[in-house]
């Protein structure tokens, strides 16, 4: 969207430039309209990516076992909700100690018959009962849904007291998304860190343990690992990606506008429990 004139010398922002400074989410004041729209676009967008989706071809398996599941209890889930999960692959860290999951997912697709599958609604209503899940995933998934304060509050309302959530969503704004990008859906955006801590705890969740990760060049490590291994489920890359990620010194902007700035971990990993009532 270009700027355009108003009379001879007022200048209207494009919607990218009025969100880019990360103060306020683009999508998160949308109208029911406006939610489902969006929600038609994104539903299947990322599985009709050009990229091979396929049961087992799980890529984070070490980020998320360093930076979420070995804070979990070694006890057994009752019921674990995978929020855009896919396959559920990424549950395989503590599938064994699952009784139930059920994978709240839009796109037709993905399906593992290990697992049941709900569609989720638009409007962000996550279509179960209070205190219904001792465990919650949630990787990659947010940023694809304009309404995120709305669908973390439901994350926390179906959470049971003493129950667990793990987040990790993009931090930055991914690039203009009034434009089309690369290997992107059409409407994803990164999280800026103020707003998503914002959101976890106005719905009433702890914040256990939050780390940034995935920094902006780790992912060129793939050219040293052999052929189907990816640097994210090698442990010593997220190691180093987690010592690098925690220095002081990277760009804090949303929006980067210079190479410099690109030059930042790019996610942020939540570890949530819901508070006893």
């Amino acid at each position: 969207m270009q700027h355009r004139e108003v009379g001879m010398s007022h200048v209207v922002k494009s919607t990218f430039e009025h969100y880019s400074d990360g103060t306020v989410l683009y999508g998160d004041d949308f109208s029911a309209e406006e939610i489902a729209e969006w929600f038609r676009d994104e539903a299947e967008a990322y599985y009709n990516l050009p990229q091979e989706q396929k049961l087992g071809l799980y890529s984070y398996h070490a980020r998320n076992w360093r930076h979420g599941f070995r804070y979990l209890p070694s006890s057994l889930f009752e019921h674990a909700l995978c929020i855009g999960g896919a396959f559920g692959d990424e549950l395989e860290p503590v599938l064994g100690r699952c009784k139930k999951v059920t994978v709240l997912e839009p796109a037709g697709g993905f399906q593992n018959p290990r697992f049941e599958y709900v569609t989720p609604s638009p409007s962000g209503h996550i279509p179960f009962a209070d205190n219904s899940f001792d465990l919650v995933t949630c990787f990659g998934v947010l940023h694809h849904i304009p309404n995120v304060s709305t669908v973390i509050r439901e994350m926390a309302r179906c959470t049971k007291p003493s129950g667990w959530q793990l987040i990790c969503e993009p931090r930055h704004s991914m690039g203009n998304w009034e434009r089309p990008r690369r290997m992107l859906t059409p409407r994803e955006r990164g999280i800026p860190d103020a707003l998503m801590r914002r959101f976890i705890l106005e719905s009433g969740l702890h914040i256990v343990r939050e780390r940034k990760c995935m920094f902006s060049l780790t992912s060129r490590l793939q050219y040293l690992l052999p052929k189907r291994q990816f640097v994210y489920n090698t442990s010593w890359i997220a190691a180093l990606d987690d010592c690098i990620c925690g220095l002081p010194i990277w760009s804090r902007r949303y929006h980067a506008t210079n190479a410099l700035q690109k030059l930042r971990p790019l996610a942020m990993f939540f570890v949530l429990q819901k508070p006893l009532i």
